[in-house]
């Protein structure tokens, strides 16, 4: 079988032939105006994510690598089936919702004593025991808790097949990040986030571009950076993002989708409208990545690091932040295991 087109040959290839998903130059040179004048803050580096998620371990932690894996692993499909109906975890008096709840979870297991960082321990947990480390404060339990006990398990059988740690395992590729996206999403059946479009077979491989892009934030922080190859990741094509794209005037949908979304319509991993949203939306960060870094070598005569995880790493705590103002903007109702 033919190997599927890579993440950002697959968004260039779906944003040339959507139909329902439109990229809009005005809102890509707006949005990298607005990273231009954020470029020398902390909100547009590698260990800025750790700011955004306080409930990650200390990078320097033992656990800290192994979190990463646990999380990411299970780092999928949040989303409300009502709004009224929120799973919520709260840990040290703040309630979370949405993706918050897992990280929120794990840490709280370990607090509690449950070993969930060791491969040894959730290869072999069962969903009972997820189920409760997974356990919301209300009637609203996490979705997907049977997906996620199986992608979990599978992922630390994985882990024990190769030195018994998420560090073991992803130090094969050499630190070369598209090395250890190939690797995962070989390796690990849950991360093969692939679809057919248009004849053409694509990937996104967002929870695998994640962990990686996770991973580089987590050595960073270290100060032991050395990852190499991460300007081949991009952008992680989830529901978030997306609706924020459409906000800022980068994404147009068309009348019909736009409709489709406000209907409440559900939506299979894999139609084509689901692709297009995803796939839009990783090549318009590429066009913003370059259009900023045509700003930057313009108006400051330099080279620009900024790379699409780190304009991802920005635009999804954009998202949470101003989630009410983007009321409007509905966004696709897909439940699966890759986003």
């Amino acid at each position: 079988m033919d190997k599927p087109l890579l993440p950002r040959e697959s968004g260039q290839f779906i944003a040339e032939h959507s139909r329902d998903v439109f990229i809009e130059d005005a809102g890509v040179q707006k949005v990298a105006e607005m990273l231009y004048d954020l470029r020398r803050s902390d909100a547009l580096t590698a260990s800025g994510w750790k700011n955004a998620n306080p409930l990650a371990p200390a990078p320097t932690s033992e656990q800290a690598l192994n979190w990463v894996f646990v999380v990411d692993t299970m780092n999928f499909s949040f989303w409300p089936e009502k709004e009224t109906e929120r799973c919520e975890v709260t840990y040290k008096g703040t309630t979370y919702t949405g993706y918050m709840t897992l990280c929120a979870s794990v840490t709280r297991a370990m607090e509690e004593g449950t070993p969930i960082t060791d491969p040894s321990y959730f290869s072999q947990m069962s969903v009972e025991e997820l189920g409760h480390v997974l356990r919301s404060d209300n009637e609203t339990a996490m979705p997907m808790l049977q997906e996620r006990h199986q992608a979990l398990t599978e992922g630390g059988h994985v882990l024990l097949e190769h030195g018994g740690s998420f560090q073991s395992f992803i130090s094969q590729a050499g630190n070369d990040a598209r090395k250890m996206v190939e690797l995962i999403v070989e390796k690990i059946p849950s991360y093969r986030d692939e679809a057919t479009y248009e004849g053409k077979r694509i990937a996104f491989y967002k929870r695998a571009q994640i962990l990686v892009a996770d991973f580089w934030g987590m050595m960073e922080a270290r100060g032991e950076g050395g990852v190499s190859n991460v300007d081949w990741l991009t952008m992680f094509a989830d529901y978030r993002v997306p609706q924020a794209l459409v906000y800022l005037g980068v994404l147009r949908y068309s009348d019909s989708l736009l409709q489709a979304l406000k209907n409440g319509e559900r939506m299979s991993s894999g139609d084509r409208r689901e692709v297009e949203i995803r796939g839009c939306s990783i090549w318009s960060v590429e066009l913003i990545k370059e259009r900023l870094r045509e700003l930057v070598r313009q108006k400051d005569g330099q080279a620009c690091d900024v790379n699409s995880a780190i304009i991802d790493f920005y635009l999804w705590p954009f998202a949470k932040q101003h989630h009410k103002e983007m009321a409007h903007i509905p966004i696709h109702l897909t439940r699966c295991i890759y986003y």
